[in-house]
């Protein structure tokens, strides 16, 4: 894969997403958690897409279990807490793995990409990839990187 926008992963309601559908425009590609200290990311997350979706910019929500258990519900669970309690509109996905041998080739390529201070891993939720408008990643930000702070990083893919 040379492309952000040439992976597919299932949407939460269970239908297949191609990211080609949001080729051209510039991406940030999340993993998500409801029960984790970061959660409240969301907040940001949504604020993101809001001021710049007119611009193009997709915020991609990938819930993830992987770190201490932090993502135990179900989809129907997840969509449910982020719509009422962020009041989130930008599109999440199913579950999926971001590390070991069962990780979703998007963030198998993801970390490829950018390997962070882990090198080759994702260090906990709320990991942040930002991907220009021709599918490159240009960025990672770490979790503890809130989404307030990518204002200048995203002014610059757009």
């Amino acid at each position: 894969m040379t492309s952000a926008y040439d992976f597919t992963a299932t949407g939460i309601d269970g239908t297949p997403v191609s990211l080609s559908d949001f080729k051209g425009d510039p991406l940030l590609i999340v993993n998500t958690a409801s029960k984790c200290g970061f959660t409240p990311q969301y907040a940001g997350l949504e604020a993101l897409h809001r001021k710049y979706s007119d611009r193009g910019l997709r915020v991609l929500g990938f819930p993830c279990d992987q770190f201490l258990h932090q993502e135990p519900g179900d989809e129907d669970e997840i969509k449910k807490f982020c719509t009422l309690t962020y009041d989130v509109t930008f599109p999440l996905f199913a579950k999926v793995e971001v590390n070991g041998p069962d990780a979703h080739p998007l963030f198998e390529w993801l970390r490829t990409q950018k390997p962070g201070v882990l090198g080759g891993r994702i260090k906990w939720n709320f990991t942040k990839f930002l991907v220009n408008r021709d599918g490159e990643v240009v960025e990672r930000f770490a979790p503890a990187t809130t989404p307030e702070k990518l204002t200048g990083a995203v002014e610059k893919v757009l």
